[in-house]
Order: C-alpha cells, then sequence, then structure tokens
C-alpha cells in the first residue's frame, strides 16, 4: 500500500504562538500575512493539510508552501520571497534580527526604537526596518495602558457575569448599568472654521467650561435600549433615583438582573437597604478593575465618540439636550451589543497576559 509523504511537523514556542495570534487578530496585514499565521497556527494544532485548506479557502500546496518556510525560516519565513524583477538584498535571517531586535533589546540612549535608530543598528536601509515593521505589526512608538485585576473572586465573577450575557435567565431582564460623570459642557473660545477640500476642520486648542452633568445608564443586554436619566450629581442619592426610574420602566413580572461596577456610589448602605427591600433585583459585580466586563462601556464609548468629543457646547442644558437627543435615536433603532468571549478564553487569555509579565522580570 503506497503511504502518502508525512507533512512536516510543527512545534511552537509560547512566544512564536503568541506571535502568529497578534498576526491574525490584525485586520490589516501585509499581503496575507494574517492568513499566513493562521495556516502555521493549524499545522502546529494538527489538522490536516487538506482541512487547513478548506477553512483558508487556499490550495493545499500553498499550505505546505507556508508549513515548509515556517519549518525553516520560523516567524520571518511568512514575509513575501523575492519575486521577478530587482533582486532581493535582504534574506530572511536579516527579517529575523530586525523582529528579535524590536521585541527583545532596546536601544542604549532611548526607551524604544525608531526606524533610523535601528536601521543603524543593524547597518540595513531605513525603508528595509519600515517594510519589516509593516508587515508584521510591529510599532515600537506606541505604547497602550493597562491594569490587571486583584480581586480575589476574578474567575468567579467573570464567570457569573458573561454568564448573564450568553446564557440570560427566563422572565427577567439583564441590565449593564454605571455612570458617566463629570461630562462638560465644553466650548471653544473662537468659532470652528468648517472642512473644506484638502483641509480638515480646525477648532482653537482652548476652550470655556460651561457646567458639568452626569448620564445614569442602564443597557438592555437582549435589546440594546437603553435607560438614561441625567443628574448634575452622582451620589448614592443620584444613584437611587436610578434605580428608581428603571423599576418604574421594568414591568413588574420580570426579575431584574444588575451588571455594576465596584464605584463606591454602588456599595452605600442607602443603596443597599433599597436593593433588600425590592428582591426582584439581584446584583452582580464585576471584577476590580475590569469595566470592559460592563457591557454599558460599549455604549458610553459611542456616545464620546459620535457626539461629546468633537461637539461644542454653550450650556449645561445644551450639552444635557445632545444626550437626550441621542439617547432618543439610540433607542429609536437599538441594536444589541453580542458578547462573544466565553468566561474560559477570557481567564485564559489574561493568564497568558501575567505569564508575559512574569517573563520579562519587571
Amino acid at each position: 500500500m503506497m503511504m502518502g509523504r508525512q507533512a512536516t511537523l510543527i512545534i511552537l514556542t509560547d512566544a512564536e504562538r503568541e506571535q502568529l495570534q497578534g498576526l491574525c487578530r490584525r485586520r490589516k496585514s501585509e499581503r496575507g500575512m494574517s492568513q499566513r499565521a493562521g495556516i502555521v497556527l493549524d499545522c502546529a494544532a494538527g489538522l490536516r493539510g487538506k482541512d487547513i485548506a478548506r477553512r483558508h479557502r487556499v490550495d493545499e500546496k500553498t499550505v505546505t508552501k507556508w508549513r515548509l518556510r515556517f519549518a525553516e525560516f520560523r516567524v520571518a519565513g511568512l514575509s513575501d520571497a523575492p519575486c521577478s524583477g530587482q533582486p532581493r538584498r535582504h534574506d530572511d535571517a536579516a527579517v529575523q534580527r530586525v523582529i528579535d531586535h524590536t521585541l527583545n533589546k532596546k536601544p542604549k540612549k532611548a526607551t524604544h526604537w525608531s526606524v533610523r535608530t535601528l536601521a543603524a543598528e543593524l547597518g540595513v536601509p531605513n525603508d528595509f526596518v519600515h517594510r519589516v515593521w509593516r508587515a508584521f505589526g510591529l510599532k515600537p512608538h506606541l505604547v497602550e495602558s493597562f491594569k490587571l485585576s486583584n480581586d480575589p473572586y476574578f474567575v468567579d465573577k467573570v464567570r457569573d457575569v458573561v454568564g448573564l450575557y450568553m446564557d440570560p435567565p427566563d422572565k427577567a431582564l439583564v441590565l449593564c448599568v454605571d455612570e458617566k460623570s463629570q461630562i462638560q459642557a465644553l466650548d471653544r473660545t473662537q468659532p470652528l472654521l468648517p472642512m473644506t477640500f484638502g483641509v480638515a476642520e480646525r477648532r482653537t486648542h482652548d476652550y470655556r467650561r460651561y457646567g458639568t452633568t452626569t448620564l445614569f445608564a442602564a443597557l438592555d443586554v437582549a435589546t440594546g435600549q437603553v435607560i438614561g436619566q441625567l443628574h448634575r450629581r452622582h451620589r448614592s442619592g443620584e444613584f437611587i433615583a436610578f434605580l428608581k426610574h428603571i423599576d418604574a420602566q421594568v414591568p413588574n413580572n420580570l426579575d431584574v438582573h444588575l451588571v455594576l461596577d465596584n464605584y463606591g456610589t454602588h456599595k452605600t448602605l442607602a443603596v443597599k437597604r433599597w436593593l433588600l427591600r425590592r428582591p426582584r433585583f439581584i446584583v452582580h459585580f464585576t471584577p476590580t478593575y475590569s469595566s470592559w466586563v460592563n457591557l454599558v462601556e460599549r455604549f458610553f464609548a459611542a456616545l464620546t465618540e459620535r457626539q461629546l468629543r468633537r461637539g461644542t457646547f454653550h450650556s449645561t442644558q445644551a450639552l444635557e439636550q445632545t444626550i437626550r437627543d441621542y439617547l432618543d435615536s439610540h433607542n429609536a433603532d437599538p441594536k444589541p451589543f453580542v458578547w462573544t468571549k466565553s468566561a474560559d478564553e477570557i481567564i485564559q487569555s489574561v493568564g497568558r497576559f501575567v505569564e508575559r509579565i512574569n517573563q520579562t522580570g519587571h
């Protein structure tokens, strides 16, 4: 009996797996880089070549090509081979040196590499470093902030809240509740210059403040509708007033599951007493430093992006009217925010993140 040639075995290090997963998550990768990374990950998972080809809608020869390229050159091998025309000046080893220096080393007189400093360090042209960074999604000039939860019940709370999103209870309403506080009514000191051909909208860098307001919002996970109320302050008294507003809006035959963060206003004695007198209200707290678990934050982000960030307001009343108008417009055609990541996936992702931090030694 004839036996086919056995596929080259792909075994990934943790660092390689993380790099490949990062390339897969990129929405825009140079010349199908995310697809190639996905093919290699599937090869490492032991999938058959024809199944991988079907999954990525490519030919089996393409799967074999990138399997062999990765086996020989690792992550650097996913870059394009030389095409006809001008000969390739830098081989895969040079690509790998750029990647290794970018990820694992720092310049002596700076906190991060620039195209010019890394090119000078390696003795390669600036445009070569730039092309490698663009191909592999490396951006040393950018930095993002994070804060890991120190909640001892992090796992339990994530399972509780995510469970509500993915398998909501019967005869109940799941509401994600929070307040967007200290929304400022800002007006520029001089009139705006509107956008025109080839010129962006222009505004003064300074502004006048006309007061603040706070939006209390409850997002219905099932429908995407939002119950909102505006207050000039955000103490426990205002929060209880908003809870009463929710109580009046929700039919009496439904239980109300509230997803809340750990802000002190949500845990005062007065709030606890109010909730105890209304057993249909069930509270689910998110883990500390984990506001991203609360879906109402997505609504706040949309409100900020579409109305507040570039808005100009001559008074607090004008600001509040703009927010009310946005709420009415949103609720006229609501669309729910669909939660897709399971609790286990979140916990595993956080675990990998902690492991990376521990490996840095900082």
